[in-house]
């Protein structure tokens, strides 16, 4: 098994659960979003056109085996650009960016985004055990309950406009490389949460909590109920990222990370192109 997490595995595992949650819809329904996807050597990048919040718009995967050069990134702007998205964010590990960045991002007109952490834990550590809240249980989801558990991941994350973005994330469910799991109050579903298995390594991907029932434990359990399900897929490591705080900012997914065992890799600014610029 691999002994150390690289930059590159770190930064595919997550644009590979991106573009696998995207493409594992039905047709119609990404015919219906505009879903596209390009590989580039070890990098993918991806693109939905009638998303409004422009968040899966994105490129990532870079591993420093191949050049990152400015004829690279200037087939990313066009493939954003022909998949006729506003906006796309660029993800380079800070490792990983070439000296020459500050010229290719000039001549892009790319500008400086939001800021991620990037976390990871090593499955050779111990998993913590976790308290729910009187009256929660956390498990895996049944695939009668996909409906639910899309409606629940898409609306906390204020991404179920149009409705075919719960149907793209109810089209994940069960798919290839996936696992899903749920935090319920009686049977209400009120938390979910992702894993994607990309060999020695996995990805948490999509927690999200109602906002009713935060506050009791819910991500904690769904993280370390992950962790566990990553173990037992043979993983070694289980990678997820969140985003920075800044000054007088609070992330509590971040903060649920590191109690857990998480630990901090890097910081990764998002460049972003646009049509406008």
């Amino acid at each position: 098994m691999t002994n150390v997490l690289s930059l590159g595995l770190a930064e595919q595992t997550e644009i590979d659960a991106y573009t696998a949650f995207a493409t594992a819809a039905p047709p119609a329904v990404r015919d219906t979003l505009g879903v596209g996807s390009l590989r580039l050597g070890p990098a993918r990048a991806l693109a939905i056109r009638e998303d409004p919040s422009r968040f899966f718009n994105r490129a990532g995967g870079f591993d420093g085996n191949e050049p990152i050069t400015a004829d690279l990134i200037a087939r990313v702007c066009r493939f954003f650009a022909e998949q006729s998205v506003p906006t796309g964010s660029i993800m380079i590990a800070p490792d990983l960016l070439p000296s020459d960045w500050p010229a290719i991002a000039a001549q892009l007109n790319l500008e400086e985004g939001p800021t991620f952490v990037k976390l990871a834990y090593d499955l050779d550590a111990a998993v913590v055990d976790v308290a729910l809240d009187s009256g929660l249980r956390v498990g895996r989801l049944e695939p009668h309950q996909a409906r639910e558990w899309a409606t629940v991941m898409m609306e906390t994350f204020e991404l179920a406009t149009p409705n075919e973005m719960i149907d793209l994330a109810e089209g994940f469910v069960g798919a290839p490389d996936w696992q899903q799991f749920a935090v319920w109050e009686s049977e209400r579903i009120v938390a979910v949460g992702s894993l994607y298995v990309h060999g020695e390594t996995a990805g948490t991907f999509g927690g999200a909590t109602r906002p009713d029932a935060r506050g009791r434990g819910a991500q904690s359990a769904l993280l370390a109920t992950r962790l566990r399900a990553a173990r037992d897929a043979g993983c070694r490591w289980v990678v997820a990222d969140t985003g920075a705080e800044t000054s007088g900012q609070h992330n509590p997914s971040l903060h649920n990370m590191l109690r857990l065992g998480f630990t901090r890799r890097y910081e990764r600014t998002s460049w972003v192109w646009s049509e406008h610029r």
